[in-house]
């Protein structure tokens, strides 16, 4: 097969791992794996690192004509069958190349390559009242991979055929973050080797529900002597999470990490993994600190329970209830027996569910259950 992924994003985040993960399993399985995306940017320069081909296209928007009729010469010249977009913006651009660039299939056909859209997010496509999604998502695609039976769920509600759904879940490297040490971060950082931590990673965005975790703070602090709540990443709502924190009076407590990429190396300095969101379509960040062998205290939301079985594999909250949430990481550090016997059964269900192969596979059947519909 000849699968062409196209994703718009700048910066790097968990959806641009995976268009990278899926892009070079798919050529280490014989297909011919290419990616479409910004010039220079952070998944380009990764992607070229790992022996990925890449097609630089500058996509300005998400009804760039220019980048349109750019991405239907790479569709012609490599014979694509199937045209995979992982962002929204992606999907717009896709669709409309792909519906320019019919060609021959290899029974001698007229055959225009098949669309698959990634699916990440658990928002309704609806979600503002001026969106033109309602179009953009029931025209033009014959297939949504969502990472989550939550996301499938919520597509279904606004109005995609479930045939057109298929639950694909994201996928992992365990050897990531095997035997990765976090003393060099702690040092750099500035806590102290016996100090608790509570940490997260996540972008700084209106879903992660990270000022829960601050208002969180204070309350753990007061059970739980010397605790420090470390946040990794950076976003749009950081300096209104930094003005929480310092109206909070827990400041003191709470360390602002910024972008990293030494994520395993955070992770191994977390005694307790905790992802506060409001939405949440899957989160792989939760699946990297079990991995990691780390408890975990996570909203009760989107795809999170698909992971975190409550007193199993983590500790599940209601979202948005900072009582709540502090309530669950107190219990956490406070019963050592409990956390280590969550994160073992956390690993073991990551490695058995949701591993990169298990996700390529799972991309690779629906691909195949296309072309076999064009047949």
């Amino acid at each position: 097969m000849n699968i062409l992924h196209i994703n718009t994003e700048k910066t790097w985040r968990g959806g641009e791992q995976q268009t990278l993960y899926l892009a070079e399993g798919l050529r280490d399985r014989g297909h011919l794996s290419e990616i479409v995306c910004q010039p220079g940017k952070e998944l380009a320069q990764r992607a070229d690192a790992r022996g990925v081909a890449v097609h630089p296209v500058t996509m300005r928007a998400e009804w760039d004509l220019g980048a349109v009729f750019k991405i239907r010469s790479i569709i012609k010249a490599r014979s694509i069958d199937i045209v995979h977009m992982h962002t929204s913006h992606g999907h717009t651009l896709g669709v409309a190349a792909a519906r320019l660039a019919p060609r021959a299939d290899r029974s001698g056909r007229a055959g225009r390559p098949k669309t698959v859209v990634a699916r990440r997010v658990d928002f309704s496509i609806y979600r503002h009242w001026l969106s033109l999604s309602g179009l953009k998502y029931k025209f033009g695609v014959d297939r949504y991979v969502a990472i989550s039976r939550a996301i499938k769920n919520v597509l279904e509600k606004d109005g995609i055929d479930g045939n057109r759904i298929e639950v694909v879940h994201s996928g992992i490297d365990l050897a990531r973050v095997a035997g990765a040490d976090g003393a060099a971060v702690r040092a750099e950082l500035g806590i102290s080797e016996d100090a608790p931590v509570i940490g997260t990673v996540a972008h700084f965005a209106w879903h992660k529900g990270l000022e829960y975790l601050v208002d969180a703070a204070r309350m753990v602090a007061d059970e739980i002597e010397g605790v420090k709540i470390v946040l990794v990443g950076t976003g749009g709502l950081e300096e209104a999470i930094r003005q929480r924190a310092a109206a909070s009076g827990a400041d003191d407590g709470i360390v602002f990490a910024g972008f990293r990429t030494d994520i395993p190396q955070c992770l191994a300095m977390f005694d307790v993994f905790t992802m506060p969101s409001l939405m949440e379509g899957l989160c792989t960040s939760i699946l990297d600190a079990l991995a990691a062998r780390k408890p975990v205290v996570a909203s009760r939301t989107g795809g999170i329970p698909e992971i975190v079985e409550n007193g199993e594999t983590g500790l599940l909250v209601p979202p948005g209830d900072a009582a709540a949430l502090a309530g669950a990481l107190i219990r956490v550090l406070r019963e050592p027996d409990l956390a280590v016997r969550m994160a073992e059964r956390g690993r073991r269900k990551v490695r058995e569910q949701f591993s990169i192969d298990a996700m390529v596979a799972g991309n690779i059947g629906v691909y195949e259950r296309l072309l076999a519909e064009r047949r």
